[in-house]
Protein backbone atom coordinates (compact mmCIF):
# COMPACT_ATOMS: atom_id res chain seq x y z
CA UNK A 1 0.00 0.00 0.00
CA UNK A 2 3.14 2.24 -0.65
CA UNK A 3 2.08 5.68 -2.08
CA UNK A 4 -0.84 6.48 -0.68
CA UNK A 5 -1.63 8.95 2.36
CA UNK A 6 -2.40 7.62 5.75
CA UNK A 7 -5.63 8.99 6.12
CA UNK A 8 -6.74 6.89 2.62
CA UNK A 9 -5.57 4.18 3.84
CA UNK A 10 -7.71 4.29 7.28
CA UNK A 11 -10.55 5.10 4.52
CA UNK A 12 -10.18 2.11 2.84
CA UNK A 13 -9.77 -0.45 6.00
CA UNK A 14 -12.93 1.42 7.17
CA UNK A 15 -15.07 0.02 4.10
CA UNK A 16 -14.03 -3.46 4.85
CA UNK A 17 -13.61 -4.76 1.06
CA UNK A 18 -14.03 -8.32 0.19
CA UNK A 19 -10.15 -8.38 -0.50
CA UNK A 20 -7.26 -6.79 1.59
CA UNK A 21 -5.24 -4.02 -0.66
CA UNK A 22 -1.68 -5.47 -0.39
CA UNK A 23 -0.09 -3.47 -3.53
CA UNK A 24 -1.98 -0.48 -5.15
CA UNK A 25 -0.61 -0.71 -8.45
CA UNK A 26 -1.65 -5.04 -9.01
CA UNK A 27 -4.84 -4.57 -6.92
CA UNK A 28 -6.51 -1.60 -8.72
CA UNK A 29 -5.30 -2.24 -11.76
CA UNK A 30 -8.58 -5.00 -13.14
CA UNK A 31 -10.72 -2.22 -11.24
CA UNK A 32 -12.92 -4.62 -9.51
CA UNK A 33 -12.07 -2.71 -5.95
CA UNK A 34 -12.61 0.18 -7.18
CA UNK A 35 -16.35 -0.57 -8.31
CA UNK A 36 -16.99 -2.46 -4.81
CA UNK A 37 -15.69 0.83 -3.20
CA UNK A 38 -18.34 3.55 -5.51
CA UNK A 39 -20.55 0.44 -4.43
CA UNK A 40 -20.75 1.50 -0.77
CA UNK A 41 -22.23 5.04 -1.81
CA UNK A 42 -23.71 4.22 -5.17
CA UNK A 43 -25.58 0.81 -4.38
CA UNK A 44 -28.09 1.07 -6.81
CA UNK A 45 -25.81 2.03 -9.73
CA UNK A 46 -22.93 0.18 -8.97
CA UNK A 47 -24.14 -3.87 -9.33
CA UNK A 48 -21.03 -6.14 -8.10
CA UNK A 49 -22.59 -8.98 -10.24
CA UNK A 50 -21.74 -7.05 -13.50
CA UNK A 51 -17.91 -6.62 -12.47
CA UNK A 52 -15.36 -9.51 -12.22
CA UNK A 53 -12.43 -10.11 -10.34
CA UNK A 54 -9.77 -11.54 -12.95
CA UNK A 55 -6.09 -11.01 -13.79
CA UNK A 56 -6.75 -11.05 -17.77
CA UNK A 57 -6.54 -7.89 -20.08
CA UNK A 58 -9.97 -8.59 -21.38
CA UNK A 59 -11.61 -8.75 -17.74
CA UNK A 60 -9.79 -5.69 -17.21
CA UNK A 61 -11.08 -3.45 -19.90
CA UNK A 62 -14.61 -5.16 -19.25
CA UNK A 63 -14.33 -3.76 -15.71
CA UNK A 64 -13.20 0.06 -16.46
CA UNK A 65 -16.08 0.39 -19.35
CA UNK A 66 -18.52 -0.05 -17.28
CA UNK A 67 -16.86 2.21 -14.95
CA UNK A 68 -16.20 4.96 -17.24
CA UNK A 69 -19.67 4.80 -18.14
CA UNK A 70 -20.83 5.46 -14.85
CA UNK A 71 -18.27 8.19 -14.82
CA UNK A 72 -19.71 9.89 -17.32
CA UNK A 73 -23.01 9.40 -16.10
CA UNK A 74 -22.48 10.78 -12.75
CA UNK A 75 -20.18 13.76 -14.03
CA UNK A 76 -17.11 12.81 -12.03
CA UNK A 77 -13.69 14.53 -13.20
CA UNK A 78 -11.14 11.32 -13.23
CA UNK A 79 -9.17 11.63 -16.36
CA UNK A 80 -8.87 8.52 -19.01
CA UNK A 81 -4.52 9.01 -18.84
CA UNK A 82 -5.10 8.07 -15.14
CA UNK A 83 -7.16 5.18 -15.72
CA UNK A 84 -4.91 3.95 -18.75
CA UNK A 85 -2.33 4.18 -16.47
CA UNK A 86 -3.75 2.34 -13.58
CA UNK A 87 -4.80 -0.63 -16.39
CA UNK A 88 -1.05 -1.09 -17.03
CA UNK A 89 0.03 -0.56 -13.91
CA UNK A 90 2.29 2.56 -14.29
CA UNK A 91 4.10 3.80 -11.28
CA UNK A 92 1.67 6.52 -9.22
CA UNK A 93 -1.10 6.04 -11.60
CA UNK A 94 -3.30 3.92 -9.17
CA UNK A 95 -2.49 5.55 -6.43
CA UNK A 96 -3.58 9.16 -8.03
CA UNK A 97 -6.39 7.48 -9.17
CA UNK A 98 -7.64 6.35 -5.28
CA UNK A 99 -6.73 9.91 -4.42
CA UNK A 100 -9.33 11.74 -6.87
CA UNK A 101 -12.11 8.81 -5.78
CA UNK A 102 -11.42 9.33 -2.08
CA UNK A 103 -11.54 12.91 -3.20
CA UNK A 104 -15.03 12.33 -4.63
CA UNK A 105 -16.58 10.30 -2.44
CA UNK A 106 -15.90 12.46 0.63
CA UNK A 107 -15.29 15.62 -0.27
CA UNK A 108 -12.16 16.02 1.20
CA UNK A 109 -8.45 17.11 0.32
CA UNK A 110 -5.70 15.12 0.19
CA UNK A 111 -2.30 17.11 0.68
CA UNK A 112 0.10 17.26 -1.97
CA UNK A 113 3.35 17.52 -1.39
CA UNK A 114 4.65 17.87 -5.28
CA UNK A 115 2.37 19.42 -7.47
CA UNK A 116 2.68 18.10 -11.24
CA UNK A 117 1.64 19.85 -14.27
CA UNK A 118 1.29 16.87 -16.03
CA UNK A 119 0.90 13.19 -14.32
CA UNK A 120 3.99 11.46 -14.73
CA UNK A 121 3.60 7.66 -14.85
CA UNK A 122 7.32 6.78 -15.93
CA UNK A 123 9.67 5.18 -13.23
CA UNK A 124 11.63 8.67 -13.46
CA UNK A 125 11.62 9.28 -9.57
CA UNK A 126 13.07 5.75 -8.87
CA UNK A 127 15.87 6.02 -11.34
CA UNK A 128 17.19 9.20 -9.61
CA UNK A 129 17.67 7.78 -6.38
CA UNK A 130 19.60 4.77 -7.50
CA UNK A 131 23.83 5.31 -8.03
CA UNK A 132 24.47 6.55 -11.57
CA UNK A 133 26.30 2.92 -11.86
CA UNK A 134 22.76 1.26 -11.24
CA UNK A 135 20.34 2.89 -13.35
CA UNK A 136 18.88 1.58 -16.34
CA UNK A 137 19.93 1.43 -19.83
CA UNK A 138 17.76 2.68 -22.59
CA UNK A 139 16.15 -1.10 -23.76
CA UNK A 140 15.61 -1.32 -20.12
CA UNK A 141 14.02 1.79 -19.91
CA UNK A 142 11.49 0.47 -22.78
CA UNK A 143 11.04 -2.45 -20.88
CA UNK A 144 10.02 -0.91 -17.74
CA UNK A 145 7.77 2.10 -19.25
CA UNK A 146 6.02 -0.16 -21.97
CA UNK A 147 4.17 -2.71 -20.49
CA UNK A 148 2.79 -5.59 -22.70
CA UNK A 149 -0.16 -4.64 -22.46
CA UNK A 150 -0.29 -1.49 -24.30
CA UNK A 151 0.81 -3.35 -27.39
CA UNK A 152 -2.37 -5.26 -27.95
CA UNK A 153 -4.86 -2.49 -26.25
CA UNK A 154 -3.17 -0.15 -28.92
CA UNK A 155 -2.54 -2.24 -32.05
CA UNK A 156 -1.00 0.80 -34.12
CA UNK A 157 2.37 0.36 -34.72
CA UNK A 158 3.01 3.83 -35.29
CA UNK A 159 1.71 4.70 -32.14
CA UNK A 160 3.78 2.03 -30.47
CA UNK A 161 7.10 3.07 -31.88
CA UNK A 162 6.01 6.91 -30.88
CA UNK A 163 5.71 5.43 -27.06
CA UNK A 164 9.31 3.92 -27.55
CA UNK A 165 10.90 6.87 -29.25
CA UNK A 166 9.41 8.99 -26.25
CA UNK A 167 11.11 6.88 -23.54
CA UNK A 168 13.98 7.14 -25.39
CA UNK A 169 14.62 10.41 -25.66
CA UNK A 170 13.51 11.21 -22.18
CA UNK A 171 16.79 8.89 -21.21
CA UNK A 172 18.68 10.40 -23.93
CA UNK A 173 18.11 14.28 -22.08
CA UNK A 174 18.45 12.37 -18.39
CA UNK A 175 22.04 10.87 -19.08
CA UNK A 176 23.03 14.52 -20.97
CA UNK A 177 22.36 15.97 -18.07
CA UNK A 178 24.36 13.79 -15.91
CA UNK A 179 27.15 14.38 -17.84
CA UNK A 180 26.91 18.19 -17.39
CA UNK A 181 26.10 17.54 -13.68
CA UNK A 182 29.24 15.50 -13.30
CA UNK A 183 31.98 15.62 -16.00
CA UNK A 184 34.51 14.35 -14.15
CA UNK A 185 32.57 10.70 -13.78
CA UNK A 186 32.45 10.72 -17.69
CA UNK A 187 36.09 12.27 -18.41
CA UNK A 188 35.12 15.38 -20.09
CA UNK A 189 37.46 17.69 -20.82
CA UNK A 190 36.81 21.47 -21.16
CA UNK A 191 37.13 22.86 -24.41
CA UNK A 192 38.92 25.76 -25.81
CA UNK A 193 36.30 28.40 -24.84
CA UNK A 194 36.32 27.34 -21.51
CA UNK A 195 40.47 27.53 -21.34
CA UNK A 196 41.00 31.00 -22.57
CA UNK A 197 41.32 33.92 -20.50
CA UNK A 198 39.02 36.29 -19.65
CA UNK A 199 40.30 40.16 -19.59
CA UNK A 200 38.84 41.94 -16.29
CA UNK A 201 36.35 44.37 -16.62
CA UNK A 202 37.77 48.01 -16.67
CA UNK A 203 37.43 49.21 -12.96
CA UNK A 204 38.63 53.61 -13.46
CA UNK A 205 35.13 54.21 -15.16
CA UNK A 206 32.45 55.15 -13.41
CA UNK A 207 29.61 54.09 -15.17
CA UNK A 208 27.11 55.86 -13.27
CA UNK A 209 28.63 58.77 -14.18
CA UNK A 210 28.20 58.86 -18.19
CA UNK A 211 24.65 58.61 -18.96
CA UNK A 212 25.28 58.79 -22.48
CA UNK A 213 26.82 55.95 -24.35
CA UNK A 214 28.59 58.29 -26.72
CA UNK A 215 30.25 60.02 -23.86
CA UNK A 216 31.40 56.44 -22.20
CA UNK A 217 33.19 55.56 -25.48
CA UNK A 218 34.79 58.71 -26.23
CA UNK A 219 35.97 58.40 -22.69
CA UNK A 220 37.62 55.12 -23.36
CA UNK A 221 38.73 56.01 -26.73
CA UNK A 222 40.87 58.81 -24.80
CA UNK A 223 42.25 56.31 -22.37
CA UNK A 224 43.41 54.51 -25.06
CA UNK A 225 44.93 57.02 -26.85
CA UNK A 226 46.81 58.54 -23.95
CA UNK A 227 48.04 54.68 -22.79
CA UNK A 228 49.53 54.46 -26.36
CA UNK A 229 51.58 57.90 -25.98
CA UNK A 230 54.76 57.07 -24.34
CA UNK A 231 57.21 60.45 -23.81
CA UNK A 232 60.11 58.49 -24.02
CA UNK A 233 59.87 57.12 -27.89
CA UNK A 234 60.46 59.94 -30.38
CA UNK A 235 59.61 59.83 -33.96
CA UNK A 236 61.37 61.52 -37.39
CA UNK A 237 59.97 62.30 -40.36
CA UNK A 238 60.74 60.25 -43.72
CA UNK A 239 60.34 61.59 -46.81
CA UNK A 240 59.62 59.16 -49.37
CA UNK A 241 59.64 60.00 -53.07
CA UNK A 242 57.73 58.20 -55.80
CA UNK A 243 60.21 56.00 -58.80
CA UNK A 244 60.37 57.73 -61.89
CA UNK A 245 58.40 56.18 -64.52
CA UNK A 246 56.20 54.93 -62.24
CA UNK A 247 52.51 56.87 -62.38
CA UNK A 248 50.59 54.09 -60.52
CA UNK A 249 50.30 55.45 -56.70
CA UNK A 250 49.91 59.42 -57.80
CA UNK A 251 48.94 60.21 -53.89
CA UNK A 252 52.06 58.38 -52.31
CA UNK A 253 54.50 61.29 -54.03
CA UNK A 254 55.42 63.10 -51.17
CA UNK A 255 54.10 61.65 -48.75
CA UNK A 256 55.44 61.03 -45.10
CA UNK A 257 55.83 57.80 -43.25
CA UNK A 258 56.49 57.56 -39.35
CA UNK A 259 58.99 55.69 -37.71
CA UNK A 260 59.94 54.71 -34.20
CA UNK A 261 63.62 55.95 -33.17
CA UNK A 262 64.27 53.97 -29.83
Amino acid sequence: MSGLPREILKWIQSLDLTHTVRNTRRDFSNGYLVAEIFSWYFPQEVTMHSYENGTSLKTKLGNWEQLQRFFLNQGFDIPKDIVEGTIHCKPRAAAMLIEKVYTILTNRSVKVTVIEDEPDFSDRRYQTQLPAHARSTASMAIKNNLANTELVTDPDRILCQQKAQSIINNHIEHRRQERTDDPKRFGIRPTLGELCPRLAPRQNIDHKKYKDKEELVNQMLEEDSSMTKDPSQQFTEIQVNQLPGNNMYPSMHNSAFYSTVR
